[in-house]
């Protein structure tokens, strides 16, 4: 994985742009699908999710997480009356019509983002809280080798001075340990999907 300019995420035509002109772009990061063809986007997405959420990270991350959990409870920071459509508006109110009836992709318990909008090309979550309204996107694109990579990037909103001064409190975490491990983790999520779609078929056919 690589973490790129913001102008990798901001400099595309993706259809993220005309429904969140007003969040601030934090990070963006490519990972590598070798193998992968212009069509194999939402393969893509299916091994990441074969992946698996939280509970499965590295021990750094879920001892972050679980740090951060530990105080969003105890400020309450993630109370329900915090979340999407109840202390801000989802960004699938912006959303135009082909969009909207657009299939989202599924929700687990265990990840906080939820779904919002899937295409053949792109797929974005959010997540709102007390400290931001934060979106993850995910885009198709081809490389100069030919190829195609999985670009992740995360655009927020933050919470008046709160949000302001956590978004900077967590940057070296993210950078140095969360996206790294994630990066890991789906890239080998991809290497393995085989043997991943393999012990499903078992499990089916048992």
């Amino acid at each position: 994985m690589e973490r790129l300019a913001k102008s990798a995420h901001t400099g595309h035509p993706w259809r993220v742009h005309d429904v969140a002109s007003d969040f601030e772009v934090e990070d963006v990061w490519a990972f590598r699908v070798p193998g992968a063809g212009p069509d194999d986007f939402r393969a893509v997405l299916e091994a990441v999710r074969s992946a698996g959420g939280i509970d499965r990270m590295s021990p750094p991350v879920r001892f972050l997480f679980a740090v951060r959990w530990r105080l969003g409870a105890l400020f309450g920071w993630d109370d329900p009356e915090s979340g999407v459509d109840v202390r801000k508006a989802s960004i699938r109110h912006r959303l135009p019509d082909d969009l909207r009836t657009a299939p989202r992709g599924p929700d687990h318990a265990s990840m906080p983002l939820k779904a919002v909008y899937e295409t053949d090309t792109e797929a974005l979550r959010e997540l709102v809280n007390r400290t931001a309204h934060a979106l993850m996107h995910l885009g198709w694109v081809p490389t100069d080798e030919g190829g195609h990579e999985l670009r992740m990037a995360v655009l927020v909103k933050a919470d008046g001075r709160l949000g302001r001064l956590y978004m900077a409190a967590i940057a070296p975490f993210r950078h140095l340990i969360v996206y790294p491990a994630l990066g890991r983790q789906w890239e080998r999520a991809w290497a393995e999907r085989d043997r991943v779609a393999e012990r499903r078929d078992e499990r089916g056919g048992s």
